[in-house]
């Protein structure tokens, strides 16, 4: 059975766990160590349970609590050569522990195939990740101004999407952020917004993804009520019905399992 649970989702922090056989892995730090623990031992296992970290980019609420979780963690940390290149300038300590990978290039991580997805983002070489097991497939696309034509080929097919719906373009531009901040989410190096992911959302359901978690999503700019009503009104008008959540933004959340299953369809 692979079961995958979001950690954190946000603005203040990002984290996720798969759990795929006898593989454990966490995908981005973003939130302290003794958050990460603690979410953790509610699954029954520890930071020193961690087969591997998957790293999407250097921003703070992707990495902030990486450097204790090492000292609790013997798991090798993956990312891209550009993000590697970044984390060693900041955690000298992770050289004999970074793993480089080529993004649409597959890699085996105990019982699963992972694939890196190039995003569009201002930080060095982010990513986003595909991993396929023996229960199905599970894609995370986060941290991106646009869709990128690699994420718009690897992703579609997957069983379950953790998909970026950071925020609502008209609340973010009548709210307070200054000029430059609004113009860095809305740009190409940005964020998805709701109208963003709800686009690509029924582009994955009717490839067959059956489950879709929306996250990341802003506290100032956004709410899960408006992000699943975007998301939810478009996979209606196409008549998708796949399972549809919002990721917890400060706990730990619900175990999503993942299995291969017919979309529902009106």
């Amino acid at each position: 059975m692979t079961v995958i649970h979001t950690l954190a989702s946000g603005s203040s922090g990002n984290a996720l766990v798969i759990l795929s056989g006898g593989t454990r892995i966490l995908l981005d730090a973003g939130v302290s160590c003794r958050r990460i623990a603690a979410s953790l031992a509610t699954l029954g296992l520890g930071p020193g349970d961690l087969d591997a970290i998957l790293i999407t980019h250097t921003h703070t609420d992707h990495i902030s609590g990486l450097r204790t979780l090492l000292k609790r963690s013997d798991a090798t940390v993956w990312a891209t050569a550009r993000t590697c290149r970044a984390l060693l300038n900041r955690l000298p300590e992770l050289e004999d522990r970074l793993c480089a990978v080529e993004p649409g290039v597959s890699f085996d991580l105990g019982s699963c195939a992972v694939t890196a997805i190039a995003t569009s983002h201002d930080a060095p070489g982010a990513c986003g990740y595909r991993l396929d097991t023996a229960d199905g497939s599970v894609g995370v696309l986060t941290d991106t101004g646009y869709v990128t034509n690699q994420a718009a080929e690897l992703l579609p097919g997957v069983d379950l999407a953790v998909l970026e719906a950071n925020h609502d373009v008209e609340t973010l531009c009548s709210g307070p952020y200054p000029y430059y901040l609004k113009q860095r989410i809305l740009g190409q190096e940005g964020h998805l917004s709701n109208s963003d992911a709800a686009a690509f959302a029924v582009t994955l359901a009717e490839q067959g993804a059956s489950e879709i978690v929306l996250a990341h999503l802003s506290r100032e700019n956004n709410t899960p009520a408006m992000a699943l009503a975007a998301v939810k009104t478009a996979l209606m008008a196409a008549g998708l019905e796949p399972a549809l959540s919002v990721a917890p933004r400060d706990t730990l959340g619900p175990a999503h399992v993942l299995v291969r299953r017919a979309v529902c369809k009106k």
